[in-house]
């Protein structure tokens, strides 16, 4: 894959990762990066984020997710098919 090709995938997050403002953290350093997406905390205590965008771009965020907002604690990052319908130019925190 070149770096003009765009990349989606899906994440799923372990840890201490709800509660701690994870999902805002997550809308706002992707948003500041350029990428889209969505992100929603799942009822087993995870995160789930889906990214799209370049794909050097994504993998960044990929790394980011493994630190988190400071009041987090990251055990994790599963990634997964990602083939939820995103638009490259938004991001949503799902509820």
């Amino acid at each position: 894959m070149s770096e003009g090709q765009f990349a989606q995938r899906g994440y799923r997050i372990v840890g201490r990762v709800q509660g701690v403002f994870f999902r805002v953290w997550v809308r706002d350093t992707v948003e500041a990066l350029g990428l889209g997406g969505t992100v929603r905390n799942l009822p087993d205590g995870s995160v789930e984020a889906h990214l799209v965008g370049p794909l050097p771009v994504v993998e960044e965020m990929e790394a980011r997710l493994w630190h988190g907002p400071p009041s987090s604690r990251v055990d994790g990052v599963e990634g997964m098919e990602s083939t939820m319908p995103l638009n490259a130019g938004t991001f949503e925190i799902l509820y």
